[in-house]
Formats: C-alpha cells, structure tokens, sequence
C-alpha cells in the first residue's frame, strides 16, 4: 500500500466518522490488543480488509503512533503464522503519517475451502469471526459447519431417507421425469432398464442398513408429500399490512398467510401463485409510452423462489428451518437457510460464468423436471438465474435486488420501487445529456434517491463485469452528472453538488454545463497536456479528458504528439476553435 492510499483511506474514516466493514483501526501503542485475533479472523472470513494500528477513533482517527513499529509488525507477523489456523500471510508495512509511524497490515481473504481462519487458543467454534458493519461478529457453530461444507461437495441431497420407496413419488412427475431424462440425456440413460436409471439418477440409493430407498433429493424433487417426514422443508408466504391505515387499526395482523407444501415444483407454482394474488398493478413508462404492469416482474419472482428452494442448506441442522417469503408495501423478502457457497460471494453474484450449486444431485433431478402447469422446468443449471432476476426488475425500471449474505442464511429482498417513474425520466432527460445507458439512467434514479453506490453495488445493478461498471461510472464523473469521492476500492459516487438542488423534474433549462468555451480560454495561444489544463480550469481530469475529445472531432482544438491516452499529450487551439464564443464570466 502507498502513502497517499493509507492517507485516503483515513480521509474516509473521518469523513465517515467511524470503520467500515474493511477496515479497522487500533490504538496499540506498545503492544498489540488480544481484539487483533477476532480481527484477524473476520476479515479471513470476510473478504479481506486493512488494518491499522497507531490510530485512535475515539479522537476523530487522531495519529497515535505505535511506540516500536519494528517489534510491532514482527508480533503481528507472528500472530498471523503461528496463532491463526490456517496462517495468514498479510502484507505489513510501516508508515509516516502526520509525524508518526503506523503499522498498517493487508488481511487477504481466504479461499472458501480453507475457511473458517480462527485462533488457535480458541478453538474452531470459538475461534472464528466475520466481519459484520465495522465489528467482528463470533461465528455460531453452524455457521461453523455452513464454512466447512464448502470446503468440498455436500452430500445432503444423495443421503437416503429411511423406509422410503417409489411408492411416495408422485406417479405422473415420476413417469414424465424417467421420459424426460431419456431423451435429453441419452447418452448416460437411454438404454439404461427402469431400475438402472433410477440408480443412476440417484433417485434410489442404499443406506446405511444396505436397503434401498429414496434419496432425499428424490422426495423433495418428486414426492407425492415430502413434508410428511421433513415438515419444515416448505415455504411461509405471509402479506403484512401497512404500518399504519385500517387493516393495522383494526388488529390485523397479516393481510395474507400461507403455508406452501409439496414437491418443490408445486411449490414454486404455488409461491408464485400467493405472491401475484397479493400484488397489485403499477404504471411503466417507457419508449411506448404508459403500460400498466404487475408490481413484481415474473421473472425476478420465479429465478428468486426457484434459487432459494434449489440451494437451501439440507444438512439435519437446516432441517427445522423452512423458506420464508415475506411481503410487505414496499418489498418482498424471500430467506432461505444457508449461505452463499463454494466460490459464489455477493460481489461476483451477478457476473457472468460465476456458478456454484450446493446440491448437485437435487439440481440436476429439478432440470428434467417441469413446473405443473407450464413446459419450463424447475431450473437451467446454467448460473443465469440472478443475471436473468437482475434484467427482468431494470427492464421493468425497478430497483435492482439487494442481497445480503449472512452464512447462515441468504435473503433476496425486492425493492416495491418503480426507478424509471415519469417523473425520475422527465428529470433525466432534462439533463440534456445525450448517449446514457439504460443502466446510467437507472443508477442516476438511485443516486435521485439518495443513495451512494460503489463499484460493486453498480455491477449488482447494472448486470454488467467491472470493466464495464467503472467505464461507465467515470463517463458519468467525466459528464459532471456524479461526483467521485476516494479511489480504487474505496470510491464512493454520489450525485454531483450542481444537480442535488434539480431534483425536480420541473425544474426547467438543462443543467448541462458547457466546458468548451472554459478549456479555449484556458488554452489561449499555448499548447497544453490535460493536467495542465485541469489546474487551470480546476475540472476533473475525467470531465477534461471528454471534453477535448468532443472538441477534437468538432474540429476547435487538434492534438500535438502524442496518443490522447498519453498523459504527455499536448493540445492547442485550432483556427475555428479561436472563434469559439469566450467563456461567461464567473
């Protein structure tokens, strides 16, 4: 790490008053805090983070220093190796700041298979945490368990249910199935006799005791009552009513409350079937024009219910929870038990070829597998059904989904939030700006909002890989539509000062400044490299950049020497550049 990104990253935690989830500070002048092993251990645990010792927070962050920085970083590189299971390897370095020295240490994150990192004189239960806001959260031991599991392929789904046989499958699913799986996947069962296949298939297993019976896959996937000896394996669907207004007044307490059982694909059709009962219908607009639509795409409701009945966590410890789906005015939450697994993580969640399935066997039943009623079936196993949940709420102009991760458990919540309302589209387009994507228009709907989105909460939102997240996000900075606050991993955007007070779609003339007439007058007679430029004119070096590259192809300045993405390139004025209107004065 260098000095000028340590001294970033503590110009943050002021501004933000406190740590964030990737970094922590500590006094520790002299010795290092017994806290640095919980530390140590969530962020193993937790995507990696940077840790900082000399600095106290209850000063505003105020330089400390640590008395023997030397003896200070070789404690810690010993702790890393020797205490913590697995070592740790992170990259620690001193550092001047503001007349003192810090020791600041790069925790890298672990490889799923190699967690939990915990502290060996604690122990695995005791030992391990995880990251939670700015705090280290103690794992509990099935969070414990969940991080072991993914440390190979569970088995959960191949596991025989005791004194179970064919005659629970439901006949039809099971025949349409066998028909199914013949067909499209000849190779390995066309020629295979009826008990074969089934073997094969992992539908009949042997257990323990040398008899056969159904695997568990085999009744969650096809049986005619699986809740008969899993009860808890279904799903909840309760409508809660306003906060306030008559039905709360009058003591309701839910507007809606079902408990959906069955095979889980009768249970997809019929979650699906709860939630569109109890949704109402919205206005779109679009190039169309106004299109009245139902609150949820369907799309985004199936990919979510389908996701989270498919890898749910099915270890005994699991076993008693059941999925919930939970509606509210303006949301829809759907939790399942277990976390995200293998190398799947929130942030490459909605990133092409990133798929992970925690119940191989199950997946592969549920494709050959309709849904009653329709011809699709259960699921793909291709990876795309976040991708295809993401593009179904943008192009129905929706908040993106919010995910959140909590090894335990996973919830999808689904914003009731229509982004592209006429009002937010009169607004965008009277920023007169030409060429947005339709992902920067609905990340400038959520910045209106007032939020602040990052890289990664612009991928989620976007569908898009970070090459294109970042380009996109600095053509808006280079537009002056968003200001950027920090850089590399720590940048924030957030809309720029000019248009936080033309929120309103009302406001009348566009609010798009005109740089050129600034950077001529900046130029004058001389040539000049973009830096140079930007100190005079006092713009983003990404505004400065745009700019003279409207005004090249306009033909008002031309480029001396070198390539444009030189940083020694040089400009000058043209001839018609230098009958430009000059700048209004400031």
């Amino acid at each position: 790490m260098q000095d000028e990104e340590l001294a970033e990253i503590i110009r943050n935690l002021r501004t933000l008053g406190g740590d964030v989830s990737d970094v922590e500070v500590k006094k520790s002048q002299h010795e290092l805090p017994k806290t640095v092993r919980e530390t140590l251990s969530a962020f193993a645990n937790t995507g990696g983070g940077v840790l900082i010792l000399g600095l106290d927070e209850t000063r505003g962050f105020a330089p400390t220093g640590v008395h023997d920085a030397l003896k200070l970083s070789n404690d810690l590189a010993s702790l890393c190796s020797t205490d913590m299971e697995p070592a740790l390897r992170p990259l620690i370095h001193v550092h001047d700041f503001e007349g003192v020295k810090l020791v600041v240490a790069e925790i890298p994150e672990l490889d799923p298979a190699q967690r939990p990192c915990f502290y060996r004189g604690a122990g695995m239960t005791k030992g391990s945490f995880v990251r939670v806001g700015d705090g280290d959260r103690r794992l509990s031991s099935y969070e414990v368990q969940i991080m072991l599991s993914s440390r190979g392929q569970p088995r959960e789904d191949e596991q025989s249910v005791p004194g179970t046989g064919l005659d629970l499958l439901d006949p039809a699913m099971l025949e349409a199935f066998i028909a199914r799986i013949r067909t499209s996947r000849p190779y390995a069962f066309k020629d295979l006799d009826r008990d074969a296949l089934l073997r094969r298939a992992r539908l009949l297993v042997t257990g323990p005791d040398g008899a056969d019976s159904l695997s568990l896959a085999a009744l969650i996937a096809l049986g005619s009552y699986p809740q008969e000896h899993f009860p808890q394996l279904m799903i909840s669907f309760v409508h809660y009513p306003p906060p306030t207004g008559d039905a709360s007044a009058a003591g309701t307490r839910f507007l809606d409350n079902v408990t959906i059982e069955g095979p889980i694909p009768v249970m997809v059709r019929d979650a699906l079937a709860a939630v569109r009962r109890n949704m109402s219908r919205r206005a779109v607009i679009g190039g169309a024009g106004r299109q009245d639509v139902w609150e949820y795409p369907e799309t985004a409701l199936r990919e979510a219910t389908v996701n989270a009945l498919v890898h749910r966590d099915l270890s005994s410890a699991a076993r008693g929870t059941q999925i919930q789906i939970e509606m509210y005015p303006d949301k829809l939450t759907i939790r399942s038990p277990g976390g995200l697994f293998g190398p799947v993580t929130i942030d490459n969640l909605t990133e092409e070829g990133i798929s992970s399935t925690r119940n191989a066997t199950l997946m592969r039943i549920l494709e050959d597998v309709p849904i009653p009623g329709e011809t699709r079936t259960v699921c793909e196993n291709r990876g795309s059904g976040i991708r295809a949940m993401v593009a179904a709420l943008r192009a129905a102009g929706m908040s993106p989904p919010q995910f959140d991760d909590r090894i335990s458990s996973f919830t999808v919540t689904i914003p009731n939030h229509a982004l592209l309302s006429e009002k937010t589209v009169r607004w965008i387009e009277s920023l007169g700006e030409r060429g947005l994507t339709d992902s920067q228009c609905i990340a400038l709907a959520m910045l209106r909002d007032g939020e602040i989105l990052d890289n990664r909460s612009y991928r989620s939102t976007a569908g898009v890989d970070s090459r294109v997240a970042t380009a996109e996000l600095q053509d808006l900075v280079a537009r002056e539509l968003v200001l950027q606050t920090g850089t590399r991993r720590w940048a924030r955007y957030e809309l720029s000062q000019r248009l936080r007070g033309r929120t309103s779609a009302g406001t009348s003339a566009s609010t798009r400044a005109d740089r050129r007439p600034q950077l001529l007058d900046a130029l004058g007679d001389e040539t000049l490299s973009r830096a140079e430029l930007a100190r005079r004119t006092g713009l983003t070096d990404q505004t400065v950049r745009r700019w003279l590259s409207i005004m090249r192809e306009e033909g008002t300045v031309e480029l001396v020497g070198s390539s444009p993405r030189s940083s020694t390139a040089r400009y000058r004025q043209t001839r018609q550049g230098s009958l430009f209107p000059p700048a209004d004065p400031q």
